[in-house]
C-alpha cells in the first residue's frame, strides 16, 4: 500500500516537473541541459539504492 502511494506520488512529481520544464521560457539547448542535469541528479541519487538491491538479491 505504501509502495503504491509512493509510486503514484513520484509519478505525479515527474509529470509536474515535465510540465514546468516545458512551459518555462528557455531556449532548446538550455532546456535540454536542464533535463540532462536532472537526469544525472536522479541517477546519482538512486544509484546507491539500486546497488544495495542488487547486492541483497545476490546479483
Amino acid at each position: 500500500m505504501f509502495g503504491t502511494s509512493l509510486l503514484v506520488f513520484l509519478a505525479g512529481a515527474a509529470v509536474g516537473a515535465a510540465v514546468a520544464a516545458l512551459t518555462t521560457p528557455k531556449t532548446g539547448p538550455e532546456l535540454r541541459g536542464d533535463i540532462k542535469g536532472l537526469g544525472q541528479k536522479l541517477r546519482d541519487r538512486f544509484a546507491p539504492v539500486n546497488t544495495h538491491e542488487e547486492e541483497r538479491m545476490g546479483a
